[in-house]
């Protein structure tokens, strides 16, 4: 069994639009989305949809999708944001990844919602990083064989580049695999702040994390 669950913070609009998505991509699969403390109209949207459960938790992604894990009943658990749609076929193509006893987990390649060239480059440069590295990104739909997110204690309670050190321990369990189906993604971040501006934030973030620097202080460079 599949359990899908997202993290949502203010996210009604997205999820108006995602979770009939879901229930219709995904028949099947437990739908969880595990709210931080919206003031929007996230509890009452996903209480409309009849296949998805509502959950409340602490605040922080990290925190919010190990909420949803510890009540997911599935035994292969993936981490959606709410901006993001999977593609048709994805149950299918986690299921036949995870066939492979040595796959611990993996993710889908990605690519925005914004046509422009330049986004196509930057979900290219995206995927190709990852697949080079092993390394996952919460907007690519990380998902993973529930016994070894147990087993390496789930998310690590950090405010950011929580998937970065779940996918460095699931490595110790397994190969992660990259699927090239790709899931969509909002570039809305991009458009708010600049890409050239949100990449160097991305690399230099990134590059601060490998030296040692605090999460904490990351995330309030970060927001």
């Amino acid at each position: 069994m599949l359990s899908i669950i997202i993290p949502a913070l203010d996210e009604a609009a997205n999820l108006e639009r995602l979770l009939p998505d879901l229930s219709a991509r995904c028949p099947g699969a437990e739908i969880i989305v595990v709210d931080g403390g919206s003031a929007d109209r996230t509890a009452e949207v996903v209480r409309r949809c009849s296949g998805a459960r509502y959950l409340t938790s602490a605040r922080g992604r990290a925190r919010q999708m190990n909420a949803g894990a510890r009540v997911a009943r599935g035994d292969i658990v993936l981490f959606l944001h709410a901006d993001t749609v999977l593609p048709p076929g994805a149950p299918a193509a986690v299921a036949r990844a995870l066939a492979d006893a040595g796959v611990a987990g993996g993710r889908f390649d990605v690519r925005f919602d914004n046509e422009r060239p330049l986004f196509r480059v930057i979900a290219w440069f995206m995927n190709t990083r990852s697949r080079a590295s092993g390394i996952c990104t919460g907007d690519q739909a990380i998902f993973v064989r529930r016994a070894d997110f147990e087993a390496v204690g789930g998310y690590p309670d950090i405010p950011l580049m929580e998937d970065i050190e779940l996918s460095r321990r699931l490595k110790r369990r397994g190969n992660l695999r990259a699927l090239r189906l790709r899931v969509t993604t909002s570039a809305r971040k991009w458009e708010r702040e600049g890409p050239l501006r949100t990449i160097g934030l991305m690399w230099a973030l990134r590059f601060l994390h490998f030296c040692g620097v605090a999460p904490s202080r990351l995330h309030r460079w970060y927001y």
